[in-house]
């Protein structure tokens, strides 16, 4: 399969081109949330990217395993190996299991995706679910002599594993660096031979509520192993593409590398590591931790003090994908009023086509015009080819839909191109819009609100005695399982029983 696509390889710091290393199926692990908090926009932006990601695989002909994960376990407060899991801290707050918490927040995870129109991933594993996994795994790594046992608990040795790979390789950092940085800062971490050594197994305090037996104790697994075990078990010990945000780059991927590595796979997992880059509000990073963000129900709904209206579900799609996935996105009222306008604009576009139709009759072919739409539509996908550059492809669109305008209000005569050509630009553009950027129609009006607008109109022909115009009303109605009421005290509907 030959398709010119490059993505940008963290792990090489090179655009590489594409080529998965069983074409055609293509193995994409992507981290998934915590779920002990409602979704915010933060989490919005890697799930839309590489839904893009997916669609767009399998638009060119691939056959993609999309792997994306629940973390229902293990994930302590401010990604450390000590401190309180966050489910659990949540859980004894509001006097419920970890479990009613993590269900909780893993439907509404689901609703806001489905809103956004990110597709379900093929498989979606939860954490809790691969405790047998994930033991097998530290078991591997003790025996190969890059972990060690501490009162119970069991740490990766990360020294030893530098003496023959290198630590650091993902992320670019200095493991002398880090230790300097770490020095002062060792509370808690009595345990360990060195600062950097991180969690892979964690005894349970006696009031710890999530716990499973191991070999070592009753505890749970640390962060990182889990998406080691998982991608491993789903995709095998090396798979094509493994995403998520920048956040993660340092220290979960940089973790998820030195597991695979140290364990049965001897690999770096995936073989493109690709990572969008963070939403930012007034300039700093986007999320629970920093108290700063905002929940994409309040998107939806406009409940919070930086929001001056509330933005649909598709205008923050359409937001996140009009910059370029590898770059910042700040935040702003004015970039998702405009990024609405945008989506407005390109919906028009779709509703336009599915209205235009080729004329019957001779062609007029004129060379220009027919070469014109041929280029526009070809600039269409082709921005998505370098490094899935959504960007240029909605800069694409746009350049395109003032020809589809012109061509609905006559300026530009249809005739002038080849009704080829006018099909291939209609069905290119639909593939763009729908299939690939995940946009899809959003109903702006209340159906009850247009409803009482009918009634007046009904309410106006009844008083006008125009009875032909009140049979119409009341036949088009009840066509949509709506009746009219004519009672005493005015005019209501009520659904056909």
């Amino acid at each position: 399969m030959n398709h010119p696509l490059a993505l940008y390889n963290t792990l090489t710091r090179t655009k590489e081109p594409f080529e998965p290393l069983q074409p055609p199926f293509v193995g994409l692990y992507v981290c998934g949330p915590t779920v002990y908090g409602d979704a915010h926009l933060g989490h919005a932006r890697p799930y839309i990217t590489f839904d893009v990601m997916r669609r767009y695989l399998q638009h060119v002909g691939y056959k993609v395993r999309y792997v994306r994960n629940i973390t229902d376990v293990g994930h302590l407060q401010n990604d450390a190996d000590h401190g309180e899991d966050k489910i659990q801290k949540l859980a004894k707050a509001a006097q419920l299991e970890p479990m009613e918490v993590v269900e909780k927040y893993t439907h509404s995870f689901h609703q806001d995706m489905a809103r956004l129109n990110v597709l379900p991933p093929d498989i979606e594993p939860r954490a809790s679910g691969h405790i047998i996994e994930q033991i097998q795994m530290i078991q591997e790594i003790l025996e190969n002599g890059l972990a060690y046992e501490s009162n119970g608990s069991v740490y990766f040795d990360v020294p030893a594993y530098n003496k023959e790979h290198n630590y650091g390789k993902l992320s670019g950092r200095v493991v002398e660096e880090l230790l300097s940085n770490t020095r002062d800062n060792l509370e808690g971490q009595e345990e360990k031979r060195s600062p950097l050594d991180f969690a892979l197994w964690k005894k349970a305090s006696p009031s710890h509520i999530m716990r499973w037996p191991s070999p070592w104790s009753d505890g749970f697994p640390g962060w990182h192993l889990e998406c080691s075990a998982m991608s491993r078990k789903y995709l095998g010990t090396q798979f094509d593409i493994h995403g998520g945000g920048l956040d993660l780059m340092f220290p979960h991927h940089e973790c998820e590398i030195a597991q695979s590595q140290a364990s049965h796979n001897k690999s770096d997992a995936a073989r493109f590591w690709v990572h969008n880059n963070l939403i930012t509000i007034n300039g700093k990073k986007m999320g629970k931790s920093l108290g700063n963000f905002i929940t994409l129900g309040q998107f939806f709904n406009g409940d919070h003090a930086e929001l001056q209206q509330a933005y649909s579900p598709m205008t923050v799609r359409f937001f996140i994908l009009q910059a370029h996935y590898r770059s910042t996105l700040d935040f702003s009222n004015d970039g998702l009023q405009a990024a609405r306008k945008g989506y407005l604009k390109v919906m028009n576009g779709l509703r336009i086509l599915d209205q235009l139709n080729y004329p019957t009759g001779a062609e007029a072919i004129d060379a220009k015009a027919e070469d014109e739409i041929k280029k526009l539509t070809a600039e269409l996908l082709t921005p998505l080819h370098d490094d899935l550059n959504t960007a240029k492809a909605i800069a694409s669109l746009f350049n395109l839909l003032k020809k589809i305008n012109s061509m609905h209000t006559g300026g530009f005569k249809l005739e002038t191109i080849s009704q080829e050509t006018f099909e291939q630009m209609r069905a290119q553009y639909r593939l763009l819009v729908q299939d690939v950027l995940g946009l899809k129609m959003e109903q702006t009006a209340d159906a009850q609100e247009l409803l009482h607008v009918v009634l007046g109109f009904y309410k106006e022909a009844k008083e006008a005695k125009d009875y032909a115009k009140v049979d119409q009303i009341r036949a088009q109605l009840k066509g949509q399982g709506i009746v009219i009421k004519d009672m005493k005290t005015g005019i209501d509907w009520a659904y056909e029983e």
